[in-house]
Parts: C-alpha cells; structure tokens; sequence
C-alpha cells in the first residue's frame, strides 16, 4: 500500500509501500486530469479497474495538505504540491 513516511504531511516526503493500516498517509484520490470529452476514440472505462485506459489523472494524498504523487530522479516516489510536471500526472497503461 503506498504510504507517506511517517505520516509526516512534508513537501517532498517519500512514499514507500507499507502494510495497510487506514491511515490518511495511505488514502489517496484520484483526480483526471483532463475533463474527458464524450469521444470514444479517446478512451474507454476498464470496468475491472475502474479507471480510464490511457487517460490522464493525478494522485492526491488525503492528509491535510493534499499533496500529489510525485516522481522524483525516477526512482523516488514522495507528495508535493502541484507543480505542473509531467512527474504528477499518471495514467492506467493496460
């Protein structure tokens, strides 16, 4: 389960996998990216996954300052403050 470490709500904490516990440093949303027009062509709903195949979303931690998944020197995952880069915004890659 992706948690925050410590459950410390910092700018640039690592996000490690840890045993689940239901804590807000392990609860995330999941927020799209785009505002997903009503073209099929763009992409559909994997109904098994529940979400979007090849559709751009952001991942935000639920701790107080709603920080997002980030990916930093292509190896660390930690929760910053939206940034604008490429290294926030996720998609379902089937």
């Amino acid at each position: 389960m992706f948690t925050v470490q410590g459950a410390v709500d910092a700018e640039s904490r690592n996000v490690m996998i840890y045993n689940k516990n239901n804590g807000l440093e392990q609860q995330w949303d999941l927020v799209y990216a785009d505002e997903y027009p009503e073209d099929p062509k763009k992409g559909e709903l994997n109904e098994k996954f529940g979400l979007y195949v090849e559709r751009p979303f952001y991942i935000i931690s639920e701790m107080k300052d709603n920080r997002y998944l980030d990916l930093i020197n292509n190896r660390n995952m930690v929760i910053k403050t939206k940034n604008g880069r490429n290294t926030q915004v996720w998609y379902f890659d089937q």
